[in-house]
């Protein structure tokens, strides 16, 4: 019968991770302590280093991309503004002009 894989919890992923950044034991002492294979912790580990940087990313930094697009739509909205109000402004002229309001 086939072994059922194991889930760890976010926490428990940080600990093991944290003691081994520490190199206080190597990672073959902490996989015996946890019952973790040392490879998965060699795998945590090096997903705590990549991700690193990203911890003293400014929260309120914009990628260029992310302002491009935010450039783009606040474009878009302008024209579809203009847009209604000169419909608005030409459903009025043709009230006054023929007495209703034309259908579109």
């Amino acid at each position: 019968m086939a072994k059922k894989r194991q889930s760890f919890s976010k926490d428990f992923k940080a600990k093991v991770t944290l003691e081994a950044l520490r190199e206080e034991s190597t990672i073959q002492e902490i996989a015996v302590k946890y019952g973790i294979h040392p490879n998965q912790i060699s795998q945590w580990k090096a997903q705590a280093i990549a991700g690193l940087a990203d911890i003293f990313e400014r929260p309120n930094k914009k990628s260029e991309e992310t302002r491009k697009q935010e450039e783009e739509k606040d474009s878009l909205l302008k024209t579809i503004g203009e847009q209604k109000v000169e419909i608005d402004f030409l459903k009025k002229k043709y009230k006054q002009i023929y007495g209703y309001d034309p259908i579109l």
